[in-house]
């Protein structure tokens, strides 16, 4: 699988582009929709996935839904095998998504590399300290594809948890 990441709108969003061979899963439409669409030029889009519902990720959502034909958090293509994990904490309905194959999360606002996301924008952090929790049963190795900001790896960012509350 070949991911790709265009970084759109005012806050830096990144948006994620799953590709395999002439098929594309799109986690988290930020923004800027050509910049989006253009990248897209030669795949056929068979899901997107959304981590939360805050502006900054979903700023192109109906273009997308309405462009490609398809259904928020579903995708169409046995390529793409996943795993939804509920993560709430910065917002009460966060997701991240799981591919145990690759060996790969998208954490959204869940977990950054050396943060976690806000709670006072909707979340709680009682539902994040217990989504960290849970999170922790989870390999070291994951490589962790957050919201906004670089990669990390799972190992990396538990080490800092104890911190967080």
């Amino acid at each position: 699988m070949e991911i790709e990441t265009i970084v759109v709108g005012e806050l830096e969003t990144n948006c994620y582009l799953l590709k395999i061979d002439d098929e594309c899963v799109i986690i988290d439409p930020g923004d800027d929709f050509s910049k989006i669409k253009e990248a897209l030029a030669n795949y056929k889009v068979v899901g997107c996935l959304v981590t939360h519902f805050h502006p900054d990720h979903i700023g192109a959502l109906e273009e997308i839904l309405s462009t490609y034909d398809v259904e928020i958090n579903k995708v169409n293509s046995p390529k793409f095998k996943f795993d939804i994990i509920e993560t709430p904490g910065h917002t009460a309905e966060s997701k991240t998504f799981y591919f145990k194959k690759n060996n790969i999360m998208f954490t959204g606002d869940f977990i950054f590399k050396s943060a976690i996301g806000r709670t006072d924008l909707g979340g709680s952090n009682k539902d994040m300290k217990e989504s960290l929790e849970m999170i922790k049963s989870y390999d070291d190795q994951i490589l962790i594809y957050p919201g906004h900001g670089p990669q990390t790896t799972l190992g990396e960012e538990k080490k800092r948890f104890s911190f967080y509350y």
